[in-house]
C-alpha cells in the first residue's frame, strides 16, 4: 500500500521494483497481495495495455482506522480501553508520548461533553 500511496498507482512490476530492502518479494507474491487488497476494497485496478495498474481506494488514515478497528475487534473483544491499557502496560512511552496521549484523552473527553 505504501508504494501505491506514494506514487498514486503502479503495476505489479513497479511495486516489486519500489519495495526497498534486501528481501524483495516475488512478483507472484505481490500479485496475490494486490488481488487480496482489491477483494477487500483497499485497491482497484485499471487495464493499461496488457498490464493492470493498481490504484489505492482508501488513504493511509482510512487504512489505519480499519486496521485498528479490526485489531480491537479480534484481540480485545471490541474494547478500545483494553487496547490502550495493553499498550501503556507493555510499552515504554517517552514523556512526550505520554503527554500527547493525555492531550488526546483530554480533547476527546471535552468533545464528548458538548
Amino acid at each position: 500500500m505504501r508504494v501505491l500511496w506514494n506514487g498514486n498507482s503502479a503495476t505489479v512490476g513497479e511495486v516489486v521494483e519500489l519495495i526497498e530492502g534486501p528481501d524483495k518479494p516475488a512478483y507472484n507474491s505481490i500479485l496475490t497481495v494486490l488481488r487480496i487488497l482489491e477483494r477487500k476494497g483497499y485497491v482497484r485496478h485499471e487495464k493499461d495495455g496488457r498490464a493492470f495498474v493498481y490504484l489505492p481506494v482508501i488513504n493511509r488514515s482510512q487504512a489505519r482506522r480499519r486496521a485498528v478497528s479490526q485489531l480491537v475487534s479480534r484481540f480485545f473483544d471490541g474494547s478500545e480501553e483494553a487496547l490502550m491499557l495493553n499498550l501503556l502496560g507493555h510499552e515504554h512511552p517517552t514523556e512526550d508520548e505520554r503527554n500527547r496521549v493525555r492531550a488526546l484523552v483530554a480533547g476527546h473527553t471535552a468533545e464528548g461533553d458538548r
